[in-house]
């Protein structure tokens, strides 16, 4: 008898990847239909591939975040539209504003640090450990007005990370 578990025919990781994401777009559906305000303190990083297909942001934001990029939302973002595969929105980097689009898919991070929520996902099609980059500080991602790096919660106590450590 072998102390190896079998591969499994059902795609476990994949399917707690996407319900997961689909709590992501919940979230944010939920800011829609209250008027795209942000209630209390909450505000979200949200990182994602900047390549993953689907990804529609700015060439110069391409190019500054060539891999991955960590928008937030908390002050200034406009026209917050949700889908059922991920959602757009405007905002403003060194005041020029800029609409991104970006797929469910291709996130890898969801924070709430106002009540220190986060999850974190595997990037898909992609088996790597994300690439350390720096924050893109969207205009008015800290709550003085200024842009501030922040990342998951210190001790990780409420982020949730899925892997299912696939066999190569």
């Amino acid at each position: 008898m072998s102390d190896d578990t079998p591969d499994s025919l059902i795609p476990y990781d994949e399917i707690v990847q996407e319900a997961l994401r689909a709590v992501v777009g919940r979230v944010l559906g939920e800011i829609v239909a209250g008027g795209s305000e942000l209630p209390g303190e909450h505000h979200f990083y949200i990182t994602f591939k900047t390549g993953a297909p689907g990804v529609s942001i700015p060439k110069h934001l391409c190019e500054r975040f060539p891999d991955e990029m960590t928008i937030v939302l908390q002050n200034k973002f406009w026209e917050l539209k949700v889908t059922d595969h991920g959602f757009s929105v405007g905002l403003s980097f060194n005041q020029i504003p800029a609409k991104l689009e970006i797929p469910f898919s291709a996130i890898t991070a969801f924070v709430d640090p106002a009540v220190d929520f986060g999850l974190q996902f595997q990037a898909t099609g992609d088996d790597m450990p994300p690439e350390e980059h720096e924050s893109a500080q969207n205009d008015g991602s800290g709550s003085d007005g200024s842009s501030e790096a922040h990342g998951a919660p210190d001790d990780g106590s409420n982020v949730v990370t899925v892997d299912f450590g696939r066999k190569k």
